[in-house]
């Protein structure tokens, strides 16, 4: 959704940036982030859970604001004009290499007869570290060196607790290693069965009761 617009002609635009980071953290900084105020697949989340969202993080269907996930048919910019603006630099990257409309992105129906395409667009840049190596750090620190030099002062100062993005992933890996294969709560387990029993499937074996439990 625009800033200050009514109708989402634009969709939630993720940004992904990853850095290598092992060696300062013992996991890779992956910052993964929608434009919009949340994903909608936290919208999908809460209605599993039966539950509202923190805020009016949506809109209705005539374009209100909405913290009621079964009324959400659009999601509000993150930021106001800021993650308009960083959604719509999505799109404008999306516009120079070949992408679609916005407003009839994935709607095969809406598009039919119009010569439009439907599909997504997706920009992948890979940096090597090299690349952007000047040699130019402070105390004659390595790269590697100056990245945890830097993590170390952000986190420092009283930000101890804080976490940085990748955490809670690196933590869910290693609770998942430890419990042999991926965990999912009870609401995602039915919210699998709902999506089995539209396709026709049985799924009767998933009833979450008849799962093992992971106590961690």
């Amino acid at each position: 959704m625009p800033f200050g617009g009514k109708f989402p002609t634009l969709g939630t635009n993720p940004h992904s940036w990853g850095f290598p980071t092992t060696d300062a953290v013992g996991y890779p900084v992956v910052i993964d982030w929608a434009t919009s105020e949340i994903a909608m697949g936290k919208v999908q989340q809460y209605k599993r859970e039966n539950k509202k969202l923190e805020s009016a993080f949506g809109v209705d269907k005539d374009g209100n604001p909405t913290d009621d996930p079964f009324a959400v048919v659009a999601l509000l910019p993150f930021g106001r004009h800021k993650g308009y603006g960083l959604g719509l630099l999505n799109e404008l990257y999306g516009a120079a290499i070949g992408g679609s409309l916005p407003t009839l992105r994935g709607r095969n129906t809406e598009a039919e007869g119009t010569g439009e395409k439907t599909t997504c667009a997706f920009y992948f840049q890979i940096v090597h570290p090299d690349a952007i190596h000047v040699g130019d750090f402070s105390k004659g620190r390595s790269q590697s060196e100056n990245i945890t030099a830097v993590l170390n002062d952000i986190l420092g100062h009283g930000n101890e607790s804080c976490m940085l993005p990748g955490t809670i992933e690196a933590n869910s890996a290693k609770l998942s290693e430890k419990a042999n294969g991926l965990l999912f709560s009870e609401a995602e387990i039915k919210g699998f069965i709902e999506l089995a029993e539209e396709c026709g499937l049985d799924a009767s074996a998933w009833a979450p009761e008849s799962l093992p439990a992971f106590a961690g």
